[in-house]
């Protein structure tokens, strides 16, 4: 976290950030560096010089909104970045969680050959352990701890007698791994933070680093477990998307064809209408719903089967392409023809269209 917090208050690459006087001209172009060669943190103390009678924040969102020249202080992307930080007091534990459906989360049973598999699979480094069910949290447990078991039982024992170079060998012997003793019998769970959905994602980042941990299980107020909470997804807040090497690279919003939409049940409503354009009217169902999925859960009441169509919004079908008894998971929105033109259809479209 030390690291992203200096990427923000940081001066740019190639910024002379000790005299406070633009650097020399770049040898290789010739022209002067961007902003007058100060950085991030010295465009942003600037705005604030001499001015009384008003908060640092006041300051700083008045400056956001004016800044949209092209003299502006702040680039594109440090505007948002700046915007993003602002709205982070009022960004609250809920807005930010992984739905209790898309947990991921093993078992307390689940035994050491298993745990392994599942952190290959799911690329995560931490998931939660749980005991009948996910309202019965016992933890979490990290990948570090399963493969530090994993070495320490594998390693070969030295018999007596032996050179104490050999000793430094790292050589092991994963026959000597017991892969069927349980999470539980190793002792491999960690504590984990339990947090309201209600709380600020400011206060939930402290109480991270005041504990030393990255995930927290959000709880309702009927001790049944809501999400789940990382410190990777309160950042993503303020920095935009982190990628990497394990996540699904499949977008949200796929356009398949002239007025055909493929999207993940997850996707924003207001990002699928913009990607849409004009006559996606979700004005009705966006005052109860975020997602897609939710607008179609919020007109039938239920969760569709597999190749179910929807007309949940005037001149559009939600034909759905896969869901399991839980939530939908894939949309194909169809914008329908204008009137005197055939309507594009299922047939047009089977579901089992990838």
């Amino acid at each position: 976290m030390n690291q992203r917090e200096q990427a923000v208050a940081a001066p740019e690459a190639g910024d002379d950030a000790g005299s406070g006087e633009p650097p020399e001209e770049s040898s290789s172009t010739g022209a002067p560096p961007q902003n007058g060669g100060r950085g991030l943190f010295q465009r942003f103390m600037s705005l604030f010089r001499g001015r009384n009678g008003s908060t640092l924040r006041e300051d700083l969102a008045d400056a956001l909104a004016d800044g949209q020249h092209d003299s502006a202080p702040f680039s594109p992307g440090e505007r948002a970045m700046l915007h993003n930080i602002l709205r982070l007091r009022e960004v609250r534990v809920e807005d930010v969680m992984v739905p209790r459906a898309d947990i991921e989360a093993v078992e307390l049973s689940t035994t050491l050959g298993e745990l392994l598999k599942m952190f290959e699979e799911s690329g995560h480094s931490r998931m939660p352990v749980y005991a009948e069910s996910l309202d019965d949290p016992r933890g979490m447990v990290h990948i570090r701890d399963a493969v530090t078991q994993l070495t320490r039982s594998a390693r070969a024992k030295k018999p007596r007698g032996a050179k104490r170079a050999a000793a430094k060998t790292a050589d092991l012997d994963l026959g000597q791994v017991d892969l069927t003793r349980t999470i539980g019998d190793l002792s491999l769970t960690r504590p984990v933070l339990f947090v309201p959905p209600s709380m600020l994602a400011s206060d939930l980042m402290n109480r991270m680093r005041a504990a030393r941990t990255q995930m927290a299980l959000v709880i309702d107020e009927y001790g049944g477990t809501d999400g789940l909470a990382s410190l990777e997804d309160i950042v993503e807040m303020v920095v935009g998307d982190i990628e990497d090497e394990h996540d699904d690279e499949e977008p949200m919003i796929t356009k398949a064809g002239d007025g055909v939409f493929v999207v993940d049940a997850r996707a924003e409503i207001d990002d699928v209408a913009e990607a849409i354009g004009d006559g996606f009217a979700a004005e009705e169902h966006s005052e109860d719903v975020d997602t897609i999925g939710g607008i179609i859960f919020n007109t039938l009441g239920r969760v569709p089967a597999r190749g179910e169509v929807v007309q949940a919004i005037p001149g559009f079908e939600f034909h759905v392409l896969d869901a399991d008894p839980r939530r939908v998971k894939r949309v194909r929105i169809v914008q329908l023809r204008m009137p005197g033109r055939r309507a594009r259809s299922l047939r047009d479209h089977p579901a089992d269209e990838a």
